[in-house]
């Protein structure tokens, strides 16, 4: 088997004769350049058009197993490495993860790459390369903290290239550098992530965790993602951001387009940009821009444009549907301003309402509405999200242009999620199916004739059962923490917001904490795992992840609950975290409000990896439950059009809640109890206590006991082991329908037309 790698194998053996030595280290730089070599020289997939993906995130993770996977030496290079003396997980803690994005954006961008090079489908990536990422986590006295996440090393799957762009600006301009890496699909084909990053950036401007001059914009664009906007300096230095990004996509695009020497007023039968989120939308602009300074009038310009963008939709959260005051636009990218100014003036011309304005009465620019106007199409990311923004959200665009949209409901790579994350069940999958589930997801619903094989249900329990251990090792040797491997594996990670309600799974900790010190005992022990960051200057979500670990703090002291009940919450939760925790779990945690989660993609992880799901009627919830049936899902809450119903009549009242519940009431209250106050910020818990009770936007007092009700339910039923394991096999068995590669299968027939 190791035949296929006999080069790499000469240069382990030339290095050791060298040094008499090898180190953990040394042999991940041999493997690296290796698998970089192999890439670097598979055929580009060509043809007359091609897709520009542009997203402010491509959260990567560790990329050596994927690239092994999809080039076939996977289990070969294990087999190597072993042969040398060295277990395979020492190879990989050598990588360090790109830290390029912060949650599901990001993470479904990078399952888009993966998936368009194994679909051999013609399409780049591009982004920024950022310095420093969102932020490294770390949990000091019970907080959160945060500080540069320093990823880059000398050992990089990225390669620098000069590039002859400028991007301009009020008062001057920039100079890019790009990185190149190599994306290699699983049938041999390479596509290209290109990211940009400044000449000029000055990572020694960086103090005191992560506080630099917001003001500083030729040493600072390129160092952190999603900096801290709350002040009118950060707003303008992510406008400043996502220009340098669009720009250079732009640049690029019409450089690339010359050198095949397509005619650029047929441009769009060519070149295809999606547009992820709103944070590429000036590319919208800015190619309009350049098309006129290459001859195009403004009409023509706005026609070929139109003919190129397609716009997706993450979120109907105000905060993420971005909005930029005129004056701040003005003051960074006042080239723009004309065809700003133009397009609004068209636009108005279509529709009177104030919903689809570009330039609203307040003279804030709406960057959707620039996508919806101008772009050839927009979708949502789940047939209830995109419903939603049908009737409701989007009503009045949807009554304006209904053949633009469309539902793409998003999915994953099964070869990081599967092959790559736990090999156990992939190889046992392989073997019971006589197919591979990562290049064949549709396979997987042969499972389904195993569902009374006890046999098969025992052997899918005991790899669940070895993922555990894995994990629990890790976290011993990462955090220093010790945990049950035989308890029930509860688990919510992703981003820390309201919405997500991480503080309502607080509630039921605290609930689970009292019957316990009443000796009202859970049947077997109970693991709740969290992972999550907060966004810097986003207080209530930093005040959630305190009293979580203030909570943490008391369990784990507490020797009368610790043996039934324990918190842990990862420190520092990103990809590789999630490889590690997320094929261990039992029960996955998708409690989002009804309405708010677009779709979720942790949800498809889980799924696939045979945990269930305890989730509300929210995003690609609704899909996973009409695929399992609702013997082998958990649901609660109330539905999307309760919420919305709420939200339009502004009739929802925490406080009458609380009150009128004893039981809501001690849970919350418990927040700043005396206990609780001896270990935390009294400050953060009491600002906690208030918002729950005085605001709670996300409703979180709206389903909580339907959600202690619907999760006691759950853990009594895992005790039916049989039962249990037949729910787990359905998940995985229904799972093939959230592959990404039959996402972008999706993408390619109704939207990009590349093949």
């Amino acid at each position: 088997m190791i035949k296929k790698l006999q080069d790499l194998q000469q240069h382990i053996q030339q290095e050791k004769r060298k040094y008499n030595h090898l180190s953990a280290t040394r042999m991940y730089e041999l493997i690296q350049a290796y698998v970089k070599a192999q890439m670097q020289s598979a055929p580009i997939h060509q043809s007359e058009r091609k897709l520009y993906y542009i997203s402010a995130e491509f959260l990567l993770g560790k990329m050596l197993t994927s690239n092994l996977v999809n080039l076939g030496l996977l289990d070969e290079m294990q087999e190597l490495v072993q042969k040398e003396g060295f277990a395979w997980s020492q190879i990989q803690d050598e990588e360090m993860e790109p830290s390029l994005g912060n949650g599901g954006l990001g993470r479904l961008a990078a399952c888009f790459l993966d998936s368009i090079a194994s679909l051999q489908r013609n399409g780049d990536g591009i982004g920024l390369y950022y310095h420093f990422g969102l932020f490294e986590q770390k949990f000091e006295n019970n907080k959160q903290v945060e500080l540069p996440n320093r990823w880059i090393g000398k050992t990089s799957w990225f390669t620098k290239k000069e590039v002859n762009y400028r991007v301009p600006y009020k008062n001057g301009w920039l100079k890019p550098i790009l990185y190149d890496m190599e994306v290699i699909g699983e049938h041999g084909t390479r596509n290209t992530l290109h990211l940009f990053d400044v000449e000029s950036v000055d990572e020694s401007i960086v103090h005191d965790g992560i506080q630099f001059d917001k003001t500083a914009i030729e040493k600072n664009l390129t160092l952190f993602l999603y900096p801290d906007d709350s002040d009118e300096a950060g707003r303008k230095l992510r406008i400043y951001q996502q220009y340098f990004m669009v720009s250079c996509a732009a640049q690029m695009i019409l450089e690339e387009a010359l050198q095949h020497q397509w005619d650029l007023r047929h441009l769009h039968e060519h070149v295809i940009i999606q547009i992820n989120d709103t944070h590429p939308t000036m590319v919208i602009l800015e190619l309009i821009r350049l098309l006129q300074k290459r001859g195009l009038l403004l009409a023509e310009a706005i026609e070929v444009v139109s003919g190129m963008c397609a716009y997706t939709n993450h979120t109907i959260l105000a905060e993420a549907l971005e909005t930029w005051p005129y004056a701040y636009l003005q003051d960074v990218v006042p080239q723009l301003m004309n065809i700003i100014e133009a397009l609004d003036v068209m636009m108005k011309e279509r529709s009177k309402k104030a919903s689809t304005a570009i330039i609203d009465a307040n003279r804030n620019v709406h960057m959707a509405n620039i996508d919806i106007h101008i772009g050839k199409s927009v979708n949502g990311v789940a047939a209830i999200h995109t419903d939603i923004l049908k009737q409701s959200e989007l009503k009045d665009f949807y009554a304006l242009y209904p053949t633009k949209f469309n539902n793409k409901t998003n999915g994953i790579t099964f070869r990081r999620w599967l092959s790559g994350c736990n090999t156990q069940l992939h190889h046992y999958l392989c073997d019971l199916l006589k197919k591979d589930p990562s290049s064949h997801p549709e396979i997987l619903k042969e499972l389904v004739k195993y569902a009374h094989d006890e046999t098969v249900i025992a052997d899918i329990m005991a790899i669940k059962q070895e993922k555990k251990m894995e994990w629990i090792a890790h976290m011993k040797k990462k955090q220093q923490i010790t945990l049950n491997p035989y308890a029930v594996f509860d688990t919510q990670v992703k981003r820390l917001h309201e919405y997500k309600r991480q503080q309502m799974n607080a509630l039921y900790i605290i609930h689970k904490l009292l019957q316990i010190r009443d000796n009202e005992l859970p049947p077997r022990p109970i693991n709740i795992i969290f992972g999550a960051k907060a966004a810097c200057a986003y207080t209530i979500a930093k005040d959630i992840i305190h009293a979580l670990l203030c909570l943490q703090e008391l369990i784990a002291k507490d020797e009368k609950v610790s043996p039934y009940l324990q918190l842990c919450f990862i420190e520092n939760y990103n990809v590789s975290e999630a490889e590690f925790i997320i094929p261990a779990s039992d029960i996955s945690e998708q409690i989002s409000l009804a309405s708010k989660e677009a779709s979720g993609t942790g949800n498809m992880k889980f799924m696939l990896n045979g945990a269930v799901t305890l989730g509300t009627n929210d995003g690609a919830n609704v899909e996973i439950a009409d695929l399992v049936g609702q013997e082998n899902i958990y649901t609660f809450g109330k539905d999307s059009d309760t919420v919305i119903a709420h939200y339009a009549n502004q009739d929802y009242v925490a406080k009458d809640i609380y009150e009128g519940s004893e039981h809501v009431k001690t849970l919350v209250d418990f927040l700043i109890s005396d206990e609780m106050l001896r270990v935390g910020d009294p400050v953060s818990l009491t600002r906690l206590h208030h918002e729950l009770i005085h605001k709670d936007w996300f409703m979180t007092l709206l389903d909580v006991e339907e959600y202690i009700v619907c999760k006691e339910k759950m853990l009594q039923d895992y005790e039916k082991q049989t039962d249990w394991g037949r729910k787990m096999l359905m998940n995985i068995a229904m799972s093939g329908f959230f592959s990404s590669d039959r996402t972008i299968q999706e993408y390619d027939r109704d939207i990009w037309k590349l093949s």
